[in-house]
């Protein structure tokens, strides 16, 4: 069954209007009333339409009449988040006026913590593909200009580029827990008035261009907060958004993002698929930086499906495009493949295959290139795990005291993740310094997160 998703158009409707979740049950009931309906709905059951519920009857008509005469505007099903019956709300459906109402409404509930956006989880099947489907396949969008008050210059979609380099740099140096309030006010406060502004059909495809790269960012680090279906739903976002823009690269590049939450979620067919679009499409759009990211996230997918023909071609084709990697001529976002980066993807491939001689001397090679401390904790992690599975139980436990010491005042759930399986890898073996490496590690893990 296909979780639902949250209402987040009814949720900001309802804040605009400055209406209850009771004082909407008592409006609508007394609607009701009007048209000879008995309805005896409680604040609990506005609760579960802003968690995607859908009212039944003639109560999603009545919430309209309601708001209607409290905004003093029409307000039609589609902009409480009802218009299509049964069937989830996706990033790519309708005009992208209504996208930018439901982006923008998504980004205001995550600002204030709606507990009904936080936890929603991440879908599944076909709702989880569509928006990868509608990515690739036409109609592309023709004219992506709009009618604002606010007249969008080249300096504002700088100021976009600017904060999304900015929030890269902390998310790899405080953590996705750390960031993510920080995207989502930016989000909000600047990039929401930028979208609803007024801009030609040029300058409107460099704005979609931006705040995708930014709205990708915002997804990276809810993943980074263990918030998968907030980080989908961002994932989303971007990827509609850099289909508006005309960019194919940029598409790729969060089609990428979807493919390691996939395999975060041990959704690996999906995450061989998804690679598979983003190299099919975007073609020779494809930097070989983004290329070899792809092609070792699908070498490690097809190592956990037991396919190891499959994970070695990947992991050749991996390293033949890391070889053509030239720094001045990638953009910004595909930043983060850094030297050693296919080494270690390349590395956990190798060791769900069982080749602990080759996964040893990529994780080596991984540490001992210059990286971010955030992906140096990485490649520290997948080192030792690699040594202990080899019975290098000494070097694992160095290598794990180096990761422990470097993550303190991280604050990652993803890191943390990692961390706790090191700990309890090591523990499992009755090695000298195994004690003082996990009570290191104890002590990373004792920063809380929010």
């Amino acid at each position: 069954m296909t979780p639902r998703q949250p209402n987040t158009l009814l949720d900001a409707l309802l804040d605009e209007a400055g209406v209850s979740h009771a004082g909407l049950a008592a409006r609508v009931n007394a609607a009701g009333q009007a048209r000879g309906l008995r309805l005896r709905y409680e604040h609990t059951a506005v609760a579960r339409w802003l968690k995607g519920q859908r009212p039944r009857g003639q109560v999603p008509d009545l919430i309209c009449e309601v708001l209607s005469a409290r905004l003093r505007r029409q307000v039609t099903l589609d902009d409480i988040g009802l218009g299509v019956p049964g069937a989830p709300a996706s990033p790519h459906t309708g005009s992208l006026s209504g996208f930018v109402d439901r982006a923008t409404a998504l980004w205001r509930s995550d600002e204030l913590q709606r507990p009904h956006v936080l936890g929603a989880p991440a879908v599944t099947g076909t709702p989880a593909v569509m928006p990868v489907w509608e990515w690739e396949n036409p109609p592309e969008d023709t004219d992506v200009s709009r009618g604002g008050h606010h007249r969008v210059s080249p300096d504002d979609i700088e100021t976009l580029r600017a904060a999304r380099t900015h929030y890269e740099h902390m998310y790899r140096k405080a953590g996705g827990v750390a960031t993510r309030a920080r995207v989502i006010g930016f989000l909000n406060n600047e990039a929401a008035p930028l979208l609803r502004g007024s801009y030609p059909d040029a300058t409107g495809r460099q704005l979609h261009r931006a705040t995708g790269a930014l709205v990708a960012v915002a997804g990276i680090c809810a993943y980074d907060s263990d918030a998968q279906g907030l980080a989908q739903r961002y994932f989303h976002q971007a990827l509609r958004l850099a289909k508006s823009s005309g960019d194919r690269g940029l598409g790729a590049y969060v089609i990428a993002l979807l493919v390691n939450q996939a395999l975060f979620m041990r959704e690996f067919r999906q995450a061989v698929a998804f690679a598979e679009a983003a190299l099919r499409t975007a073609g020779r759009h494809i930097t070989p930086a983004l290329a070899s990211d792809l092609y070792a996230m699908q070498a490690k997918a097809y190592a956990h499906l037991g396919d190891g023909a499959g994970a070695l071609s990947c992991i050749r084709r991996a390293e033949e495009a890391a070889e053509r990697i030239h720094r001045g001529q990638e953009p910004d976002e595909t930043g983060y493949v850094q030297p050693g980066l296919v080494n270690v993807q390349v590395a956990e491939a190798l060791l769900s295959l069982g080749d602990l001689t080759a996964a040893g001397e990529h994780a080596e090679a991984a540490v001992g290139t210059p990286a971010h401390d955030r992906g140096r904790v990485h490649r520290l992690a997948m080192l030792s795990q690699v040594e202990l599975r080899r019975g290098d139980a000494d070097k694992a436990v160095v290598t794990a005291m180096a990761m422990a010491r470097l993550a303190r005042g991280m604050e990652s759930q993803r890191l943390r993740d990692r961390l706790r399986t090191v700990r309890e890898h090591l523990l499992r073996s009755d090695c000298t310094g195994t004690r003082e490496a996990a009570e290191l590690i104890d002590l990373a893990l004792r920063v809380p997160l929010p």
